[in-house]
């Protein structure tokens, strides 16, 4: 039973920020980039949800932070299932890249720990946990991403 649908206008901002109307523009400019395809372009099982819908989860699990196994059951689908839908959505969402930066844009710099089961892609830490250094770039004004980086810090320290 899905509890969430892009159908019902109602749950499209309280769950991501955006106003109907952006989030059918982000629909329409996932639908250019080739979402309506199998994530790797074979033949096989059509998606359960439809492409609003799985833009939706997208937005929902980014803006969230629900695991996969909350977000599954709120739009009726296996958590395999969601995780599959947002590894192939993610990579349409981003933005696309700017071939020059204003000169007097100001950007803010963060950086976190990510905490991380894969010891192969991170470090153990002061803490002694295995966690990977994430650096986040975005624009003062606007608050959108520029740029994100994982840092090479966190692989060299293992080697």
């Amino acid at each position: 039973m899905q509890v969430i649908s892009a159908a019902r206008a109602e749950w499209i901002f309280p769950f991501t920020g955006l106003q109907p109307a952006q989030f059918r523009k982000l629909v329409r400019l996932v639908a250019e980039r080739g979402g309506d395809t199998i994530a790797d372009g074979r033949p096989g099982r059509q998606w359960a949800l439809d492409l609003p819908d799985r833009v939706l989860l997208v937005a929902v699990y980014w803006r969230t932070n629900l695991t996969m196994r909350q977000i599954g059951p709120l739009f009726g689908v296996s958590h395999s299932a969601a995780h599959r839908v947002i590894d192939s959505l993610g990579p349409l969402l981003a933005l696309a890249p700017v071939r020059r930066r204003p000169v007097d844009q100001i950007a803010i710099v963060d950086g976190s720990l990510i905490p991380t089961r894969d010891h192969r892609l991170a470090a153990r830490s002061k803490n002694y946990r295995y966690s990977t250094n994430l650096q986040v770039a975005i624009d003062a004004s606007t608050r959108l991403v520029i740029a994100v980086c994982h840092s090479p810090r966190s692989v060299e320290a293992r080697a």
